[in-house]
């Protein structure tokens, strides 16, 4: 069972490779505030744990709950949500591509940061030599034209943490011409 202890989506550590990945409260600090948690609702109180700071929130490798992406557009793709919703805003998630996965030339609304974890990330830019990131590497994907493609090494699952603060989304582009 999860259990929500209270901390935002500020501290969340890595401790495989000692990297913390953090956030800053929201711009609106009100709900730190002692009168504004007395007036929080009891349907309140998962959320303002979840985004407060105040209070850590360890999530065991063994109790993230993962989902299928997109099971029709990116099959054996996972995410596990750690905070926020990646369908409509800020998030910080877990992501599991399949060995050998490759995604075609795409785009995403939003910049993503990410830190892969375990397996070997393949990205390539469009008209640019691709690169490999293995556990440990950050990356920090521009959103907008950014035209790539993504992929998983075929020796092993790709695992990586990514945090965005807009939500997560995939434009395939249409015009691109298969590669030979």
């Amino acid at each position: 069972m999860r259990r929500s202890t209270g901390c935002s989506a500020s501290w969340i550590l890595l401790a495989a490779f000692g990297v913390v990945a953090g956030c800053s409260p929201p711009a609106d600090d009100a709900s730190s505030e002692p009168e504004a948690a007395a007036e929080a609702t009891p349907g309140d109180a998962d959320e303002m744990n979840e985004t407060s700071g105040d209070v850590p929130i360890p999530i065991m490798a063994a109790d993230l709950e993962w989902a299928d992406l997109d099971p029709e557009g990116a099959p054996g793709v996972q995410i596990a949500t750690l905070w926020g919703d990646p369908a409509s805003g800020r998030f910080g998630a877990f992501f599991r591509l399949p060995a050998g996965f490759e995604a075609p030339l795409h785009t995403h609304t939003n910049p993503i940061k990410l830190v892969i974890v375990s397996g070997t990330y393949i990205q390539q830019p469009e008209g640019e030599p691709e690169f490999h990131l293995d556990p440990g590497s950050y990356l920090m994907q521009p959103g907008g034209d950014y035209r790539h493609t993504t992929g998983c090494d075929a020796a092993a699952d790709c695992i990586f943490f990514a945090e965005s603060d807009g939500a997560f989304d995939l434009f395939v582009v249409e015009d691109a011409a298969p590669e030979a």
